[in-house]
């Protein structure tokens, strides 16, 4: 299935091309982009991220668009919305998410993107409930999260199964968002 493509007032979130992939590289080797991420090893690893967004696309109509700011630059990042693939104590769920190159942070775009992902889960997909997770130090996201109309899930923190035990990145902070 070809992925939708969704506007905002700045942001166009569209399929993604194989030109995507040089700037999808440049933010993803930013240790900034990566401060509360696992680092993505090399090239190879940073197309598998590309190709894991456009297989769920095509599995299942929805996934991480490209963030295109239309006169400002044609990859700022992405967002979107992923089935989360683990077995945890709120899943099966569908988990927002965002990334953006520090070129472009500051701007609104995070949050403006995410609306328009929660817009199209809530009432394109008819989600009863959203998701977004984080490591407890990122307090950017999680101020996004907040200003999206997400809440902090007090007793849904998490160990990251992902992440290896005793890494600082595998607690997790929930955050939860039900259709209104």
């Amino acid at each position: 299935m070809t992925a939708p493509t969704l506007a905002t007032a700045r942001l166009t979130l569209r399929p993604w091309q194989p030109s995507d992939r040089e700037g999808l590289w440049r933010m993803q080797s930013d240790p900034r982009t990566m401060e509360f991420l696992m680092p993505v090893a090399d090239r190879a690893a940073s197309d598998a991220v590309a190709d894991r967004a456009e297989a769920h696309f095509a599995r299942h109509g929805f996934g991480l668009w490209v963030v295109e700011a239309p006169g400002v630059t044609d990859f700022a990042g992405y967002c979107g919305l992923v089935h989360v693939p683990y077995a945890e104590h709120f899943t099966p769920a569908e988990e927002i998410g965002w990334r953006f190159d520090p070129a472009f942070w500051g701007r609104g775009y995070a949050t403006e993107a995410a609306r328009a992902a929660l817009d199209f889960g809530f009432a394109t997909l008819g989600l009863e409930e959203i998701v977004a997770i984080t490591v407890p130090t990122n307090f950017r996201s999680r101020a996004v999260m907040e200003r999206l109309g997400m809440a902090r899930d007090e007793g849904g923190d998490f160990d990251l199964p992902s992440t290896p035990p005793g890494h600082p990145l595998r607690r997790q902070v929930l955050y939860r968002l039900r259709r209104s």
